[in-house]
């Protein structure tokens, strides 16, 4: 909540929230700090208009908000009810994703922004990935080191934007994969792949199978080291979409 200066001098005031933001917070809170945990049941509408004081439609107003930051769902029936979400790290990262899509187009982040990032998170994840990788992760990271080049643009992008995902899944570490996968969606849905020259995706391919390689042979530093100058190779591309 805000603070203004009232209008008399020296009066400061702090603005009161709608009931139903105030009926939400209390309630995002319980969620956030796991007082109330994934999947538990939330007192009907009736009870929670009880429990805070406020009107039922106050309370629905509430709940609406909660939903839509994707805390709670709500299912009709005899066994419905409202419960806390229980959702997982992909429909997390694709909400996220959706968020940084409309940070960078109202200029509140920019595609700098977000190749920092990657740069920054990406090279370390394929190191960790040197070292933890198993028979079948190294199997899912080769088949998606197959030739894009001569795919349609809609396909190609798809492949290489899977051995990026299967690079940092490799880790193990859900929270790398949580912050990557939004990073990717929103540059992958700027870069025209159709306006790039054949012969570039050739060497992004290429360097797919040094990064493979690397990997498979647990040779850490040239994990990173291979990733970082795939990257920087990139970076070209994308400052186009600024332009």
């Amino acid at each position: 909540m805000s603070e203004t200066a009232g209008t008399q001098a020296g009066l400061r005031v702090r603005r009161v929230q709608a009931a139903y933001r105030q009926v939400a917070d209390q309630l995002k809170d319980q969620i956030l700090t796991g007082e109330l945990t994934a999947g538990a049941r939330l007192p009907n509408e009736a009870e929670l208009a009880r429990l805070f004081g406020v009107s039922r439609s106050t309370v629905r107003e509430a709940l609406r908000l909660l939903a839509s930051q994707h805390l709670v769902d709500t299912t009709r029936g005899a066994t419905g009810g409202t419960f806390v979400s229980s959702p997982d790290a992909l429909s997390v990262a694709e909400n996220l994703g959706g968020a940084l899509g409309l940070l960078v187009n109202a200029q509140g982040m920019t595609v700098e922004n977000l190749l920092e990032a990657r740069l920054i998170l990406e090279p370390l994840a394929a190191r960790l990935a040197a070292s933890r990788a198993d028979a079948a992760d190294l199997e899912a990271l080769a088949g998606a080191t197959a030739s894009t080049s001569a795919l349609a643009p809609s396909s190609g992008f798809v492949v290489h934007w899977d051995f990026h995902t299967t690079l940092v899944a490799i880790t193990g570490n859900p929270l790398l994969h949580l912050m990557c996968r939004p990073i990717n969606a929103v540059l992958r849905g700027r870069l025209h792949r159709d306006r790039i020259p054949r012969d570039v995706w050739d060497q992004v391919d290429a360097d797919h199978v040094d990064i493979h390689r690397a990997v498979a042979d647990g040779d850490a530093d040239a994990a990173e080291r291979l990733t970082r100058e795939h990257l920087h190779s990139l970076r070209p591309l994308y400052e186009k979409m600024e332009d």
